[in-house]
This record gives C-alpha cells, structure tokens and sequence, in this order.
C-alpha cells in the first residue's frame, strides 16, 4: 500500500492516556496541527517520539476535529548522506 505525500512535523506534546489511547501532536507548515496515534498500527518505531522530534506523517486525513496522519515514523538521514 501506497502511503502518499509525506510531511515533515515536529512534535509538540504526547498524550499519554488519550480516549483512544496514546497519540501526540505534531505541527507542519504544510498542514499546520496534525495528531497522529502512537499505537503501533500508525506508529512505525518501537521508541515513542518526544516532544521536539521531527516526524514524518502519511495518509493525512482531514476529520472534523482536525487533521489526523494513519502512518508516522522519525525522520531519517538521507541515504547518500556522509556522516564522517
């Protein structure tokens, strides 16, 4: 499955105990707040991000509370990139 468009977000603040369950709030200058779960269905690592992260958010859909991504991930270095 194809997961669209990606955005960069950094996030704000992780919920903890949310209504259904964990989720934290990133903010995009594309998108502005987008929510993301951090259940491991959209959550794509094993750590948890904290707040000041920048993330990466997919399948982004609009729902009336606000903007919700159903994949997200941490960034990640280029691949061609030269770290010494």
């Amino acid at each position: 499955m194809t997961k669209g468009k990606e955005y960069q977000a950094v996030v704000g603040k992780i919920i903890h105990n949310g209504k259904y369950g964990p989720y934290a709030v990133a903010h995009s200058q594309e998108m502005g707040s987008v929510t993301f779960s951090l259940n491991p269905e959209v959550w794509q690592e094993e750590d948890w991000p904290e707040p000041g992260m920048r993330v990466v958010l997919s399948q982004v859909r609009e729902k009336s509370a606000g903007w919700r991504a159903k994949h997200a991930r941490f960034t990640k270095p280029p691949e061609n990139s030269n770290t010494n």
